[in-house]
């Protein structure tokens, strides 16, 4: 019995696991996964300082109209003096730290300067415009936990705490390799009957979206000895993802050679379409995916199979795309037995999300998932789909 989409999808994720941490440059850890909490080492803000450009005063001495004696000028960066006295105000920076005695700060758009005095035009209350020590971050917090994605945000906060260095999971590199003898490079070896490859850019630059490293390997012919040598080159990777050969024809020999070096297969043919001969296995603990030849379907189910499978080996923790509901605006043909993926354009009208087809649905028809923005997953159980029925989407990439 063939193996459901939802079954595969467990196998694969149920057998890979994070890499190994590295430490990094903060400067080159953007958008790498937190290998390990972050403690913050001090309070922030690390002083009590001044949000606003103004006047740090005592708020009691505030009245509407009042006159104060300024007596001093703190910058940022400068030190917390002279104290404020009775009747008296410092004139102060944004981020500046507050003068002893002063428990408000009067921004200098509510005052108005008068030589060495200053008046104060508007309402003034204790705590105005004050950022005191560890009203962000206390010292001893977790303030990024590990699993974290390292955004601009949180490469901010580390800066600010003098993180120089972290531990984040590792990109893993990805060995990519099509396979056929009609394969070609270039339009300067195009003779009747080859065929460029595709493929291995479209699945290495799959394979940069998630953040990992792709490794071209070029192209295998179809003989037990070209995929042999291909294939050893690919298994000293992190991870390996071939296209073509592992169907059930003469010249698939792409699960015959893997065998022979040694994969485990844990999974071959899925009650899918397209992608029904894909296959999935394990050398050394790394995971080898073997994808259809059709550059349609090796995209479509790099997208379900192996992009998760990265994503996790590089410690994120969201690794499948959400789904979302949208309404069929037209009827969709669909025997039952397999699970369907659908290329499909969403809109939206009066608030509702609609799903078209986005074109032809054959496989050998690129331009249809080049249109798409969506691609819907009907289950295995249904068959013919009515216009109005709903269905389960994920977005593809945005374009």
């Amino acid at each position: 019995m063939l193996k459901s989409f939802e079954a595969a999808q467990d196998i694969i994720l149920t057998n890979v696991g994070p890499s190994s941490p590295v430490m990094l440059p903060l400067s080159e850890s953007a958008g790498k996964v937190l290998a390990q909490d972050i403690v913050a080492p001090c309070d922030l803000p690390r002083w009590d300082n001044s949000a606003m450009d103004g006047y740090a005063v005592r708020a009691d001495d505030c009245k509407a109209g009042a006159v104060l004696q300024v007596t001093g000028f703190i910058q940022a960066g400068g030190q917390a003096e002279p104290a404020v006295e009775p009747g008296c105000a410092v004139k102060i920076m944004t981020g500046a730290p507050v003068p002893a005695g002063a428990d408000a700060i009067v921004p200098v758009e509510e005052t108005e300067e008068q030589e060495d005095q200053v008046r104060i035009v508007g309402k003034v209350k204790s705590r105005d415009h004050l950022r005191f020590r560890g009203e962000d971050i206390s010292a001893g917090e977790v303030v990024i936990p590990a699993g974290k994605i390292l955004r601009p945000a949180e490469i901010s906060l580390l800066a600010t705490i003098g993180m120089a260095n972290v531990a984040v999971y590792r990109p893993v590199r990805v060995a990519v390799l099509s396979t056929g003898d009609e394969l070609v490079e270039s339009l300067d070896e195009l003779a009747p009957g080859k065929i460029i490859d595709s493929n291995t850019p479209a699945l290495a630059a799959a394979v940069s979206a998630t953040g990992a490293e792709p490794v071209k390997l070029g192209f295998a012919g179809d003989t037990i000895e070209s995929l042999r040598e291909k294939l050893v080159q690919g298994l000293q990777f992190d991870a390996l993802v071939t296209s073509a050969g592992v169907s059930a024809g003469d010249l698939d020999l792409v699960r015959e050679v893997l065998n022979e070096l040694g994969v485990q297969q844990l999974f071959w043919k899925l009650a899918i379409k397209p992608g029904r001969p894909t296959a999935f296995g394990l050398y050394q603990g790394k995971p080898v995916f073997s994808l259809p030849g059709n550059p349609v379907s090796s995209l479509l189910i790099f997208d379900q199979f192996v992009r998760p499978a990265l994503l996790r080996m590089m410690g994120h923790q969201e690794v499948l795309k959400p789904f979302f509901t949208a309404t069929l605006a037209e009827p969709l043909s669909k025997k039952p037995g397999r699970t369907f993926f659908i290329r499909v354009r969403l809109y939206t009208e009066k608030g509702q999300l609609y799903a078209v087809s986005a074109g032809d649905q054959n496989t050998g028809i690129l331009k249809t998932l080049i249109d798409a923005n969506a691609v819907a997953i009907l289950p295995t159980q249904k068959g013919n789909l009515a216009a109005g029925e709903e269905i389960q989407v994920y977005l593809l990439d945005e374009r």
